[in-house]
């Protein structure tokens, strides 16, 4: 399909520039000192330390907990080597993480409209094959890629974030110690009450109901759980409308709860929105199952950021930001009541204690 063509192409470019990236010139007493120090931390081990003084998770703090490790953990490959904080790199060595973090900034602009680019190919491919699904292999595989997708991007932007944005407070590259659910909840409703309106050509869209603790925060990636957030209260703001009918004098409120317990943080959203039939279930999980009666087309220039999609059409929030819960050891569940409504609950990994979901 065309679409997949050109994300292929984005790919190969991408691939193709940072192969083709000149190497530093290294000095001589540089390059022995970093090799000497590979031999050295071949173990991961210094002075006793498996790793150097590092941001301690705020969510740990007073409990006595220990996360799993792998059995041999010390002996794994490191693509790091530990060196002394005062140790004095030469300008070439600056120069060239400058020339990095440029090239990684053109590569994570480029790859902005992926997930855009391929629902469009996808659309082409149910168009070409006249299908209504797509079959478990391609789904098997969007999985993977997607789940790919997000590591790269975490890896691209945490580069980024800490070689050229200053340092805010509360972060550690786009990684924030200290995340307020609270106000990440609080902007993802306003966000999708905005869009739900605008789309259906409301005054004003169904109310959500928040509970939250003002003062619950934790350490996670604020991106992503904004999108999470955002797809799924978009999803119950559209079934309670479409239930309900876009001229009701009055909608039943969507509710946004947040739990805190020792090891997850849970965040359910009940809706009053007719509910999901037993059977289709399971497609809610598939890429490009949508309810609406016509997929819109996309541009194929389409560029805008990452998940601005229309209101809804595409199939793709679910699935999407379940990987998102999964890349941190979260998960995302859904359960319906057939006539009723639905509650999604998302349950996202406090402790930090798991490893990403590599395929």
């Amino acid at each position: 399909m065309p679409s997949i063509q050109k994300v292929r192409n984005w790919y190969a470019q991408s691939f193709e520039e940072l192969t083709e990236l000149p190497r530093p010139k290294i000095p001589n007493e540089l390059r022995e000192l970093l090799i000497n120090a590979h031999r050295r931390n071949s173990n991961g081990v210094r002075n006793g330390k498996i790793f150097l003084e590092n941001t301690e998770n705020p969510s740990l703090a007073g409990e006595d907990y220990r996360p799993i490790t792998r059995k041999n953990n010390l002996n794994s490959r490191r693509y790091f080597v530990l060196l002394d904080d005062n140790i004095k790199w030469s300008p070439e060595i600056y120069e060239y993480n400058k020339k990095f973090t440029k090239c990684l900034s053109i590569i994570k602009r480029r790859h902005d409209p992926v997930v855009t680019t391929v629902a469009q190919g996808i659309n082409e491919y149910k168009h070409s094959r006249q299908r209504m699904q797509i079959d478990s292999s391609i789904q098997s595989f969007l999985d993977r890629f997607y789940m790919s997708r997000i590591g790269i991007r975490m890896l691209i932007g945490q580069h980024i974030a800490l070689n050229e944005e200053p340092s805010r407070g509360d972060y550690v590259g786009i990684i924030c110690t200290k995340t307020n659910v609270r106000e990440l909840a609080q902007e993802a409703i306003e966000n999708a009450r905005f869009i739900c309106e605008d789309y259906y050509g409301l005054f004003d869209a169904p109310k959500v109901q928040l509970v939250c603790k003002p003062d619950l925060n934790f350490m996670y990636v604020p991106g992503h759980l904004s999108h999470m957030l955002f797809e799924t209260l978009k999803n119950s703001l559209r079934a309670v409308v479409e239930t309900h009918g876009s001229m009701a004098e009055e909608f039943p409120p969507v509710k946004l709860i947040v739990a805190e317990g020792k090891e997850d943080i849970t965040i359910k959203i009940s809706d009053e929105g007719g509910g999901i039939p037993r059977s289709a279930i399971p497609l809610v999980w598939t890429y490009m199952y949508t309810t609406v009666q016509s997929t819109p087309s996309l541009d194929p220039d389409f560029s805008k950021s990452d998940f601005k999609a229309p209101m809804a059409g595409f199939g793709y929030g679910l699935p999407l930001s379940r990987l998102y819960a999964r890349y941190f050891g979260g998960d995302l569940k859904l359960i319906s009541m057939e006539g009723y409504g639905t509650d999604v609950y998302l349950h996202l990994n406090r402790l930090s204690s798991t490893s990403e979901p590599l395929q």
